[in-house]
């Protein structure tokens, strides 16, 4: 049985207030390519298929428009799980009906959570599906001592009947930690504070696989058979470097599994540049092939550029964001040695922390004259 598993679509979502629902659009259609070149037989969005829970109406024509050409002419089995993004009301909305089409969309945390059964050449597959579900809402509908992200998931596991002689595949949206912490990024939303979303990758490792929704890189969890399959596209700067995959899982017999990374195509990359204003405008276009990304760019000059986003916007048309860069400096030990500086000695402090050099002599003079004055000021005034 081949699964492509997918999460974190965030149709709607917009980054630094551009809607990427073209760009989805055109992954949207390698997928749907993938699928019929590699005859997928299940689609799995484990999570976060909306960026919001009241998402807007163009995003919600594509995921319609996606979902029936998946159902209707590629004639595939597509499981969707609610994320800690989506409103589970709303994703359940003729899911039943919809069931036996083919689409099982699983919205709001049922109080029996049963398998989706599949059949292929070598026998059951049953798919356990395990929507995002706050700790509360655990502890409420099973009557649980349920304190955390990670008790919460036993007890779910716990209540799962599962067959160990065939194989079975588990889908969830939680933040799964190994013997590291996995790679996170700015356009993840915490799912709670002080480490208590966090899931021990030690509750999944029996299925035969675990597909995982949340993280936006793909990564496995400790486990080849434990994986995030990553987000559609990059959501943020800090996911300037990710690569993006479609995860292709073949399941053959009991714990028999291929995986495949397939590389997703976007129609246009999203990257930081790093330089000098005049630099980075000098650059030769006929060698800039990327010019048409979305562009973060960190300007190194000293002091301040001259309308810098207008004039960057003419070679790069999709820049999103402009910063100066910041140079770190080693800070002072404590608040304490702070105070035992000169008012001379702290504006040299400041300015080497934002420029990355010391005042010259001019410049130390410039300041004290310029002490001295509102020194002289004061007193006056008194």
């Amino acid at each position: 049985m081949k699964i492509l598993h997918t999460s974190d679509w965030h149709i709607g979502k917009l980054v630094h207030g551009l809607y990427m629902t073209e760009d989805q659009k055109v992954v949207l259609e390698q997928m749907k390519d993938i699928i019929i070149s590699e005859k997928v037989d299940v689609l799995i969005v484990a999570g976060d298929l909306y960026d919001r829970s009241i998402p807007p109406t163009h995003a919600v024509e594509l995921v319609n428009e996606t979902l029936t050409a998946l159902i209707t002419e590629l004639h595939i089995q597509v499981i969707i799980i609610s994320g800690n993004h989506d409103s589970p009301d709303r994703l359940d909305f003729g899911a039943q009906m919809l069931r036996n089409q083919g689409l099982h969309i699983i919205g709001q945390l049922p109080k029996e959570i049963k398998p989706i059964v599949l059949e292929d050449g070598y026998g059951f597959v049953n798919f356990y599906p395990i929507p995002y579900a706050e700790p509360a809402l655990v502890k409420a509908l099973y009557n649980e001592n349920v304190s955390d992200h990670e008790s919460s998931v036993a007890v779910l596991l716990n209540q799962l009947d599962k067959n160990d002689l065939e194989r079975n595949v588990c889908i969830a949206h939680q933040f799964v930690t190994g013997t590291e912490l996995p790679d996170t990024s700015d356009s993840e939303r915490t799912l709670s504070i002080g480490g208590t979303d966090q899931v021990s990758v030690e509750l999944f490792k029996d299925f035969d696989y675990v597909a995982l929704g949340h993280l936006h890189r793909p990564q496995k969890i400790k486990y080849e058979h434990v994986r995030y399959g990553g987000s559609l596209l990059k959501y943020s700067f800090s996911e300037a470097t990710q690569k993006k995959n479609f995860t292709l899982v073949t399941l053959n017999e009991k714990h028999q599994v291929d995986i495949k990374l397939i590389p997703v195509e976007p129609r246009r990359d999203l990257r930081i540049i790093k330089g000098k204003l005049e630099d980075l405008l000098s650059e030769d276009l006929s060698l800039l092939a990327s010019r048409e990304d979305y562009i973060s760019a960190v300007l190194t000059d000293e002091g301040q550029n001259f309308e810098p986003m207008k004039r960057l916007k003419a070679v790069y048309p999709n820049i999103l964001q402009i910063e100066k860069e910041r140079k770190s400096i080693q800070q002072q030990d404590n608040i304490q040695s702070l105070k035992t500086l000169s008012p001379l000695e702290l504006v040299n402090a400041f300015y080497e922390q934002v420029t990355g050099e010391k005042m010259n002599k001019s410049e130390e003079d410039l300041y004290k004259e310029a002490y001295d004055f509102v020194l002289k000021e004061e007193r006056s005034d008194q």
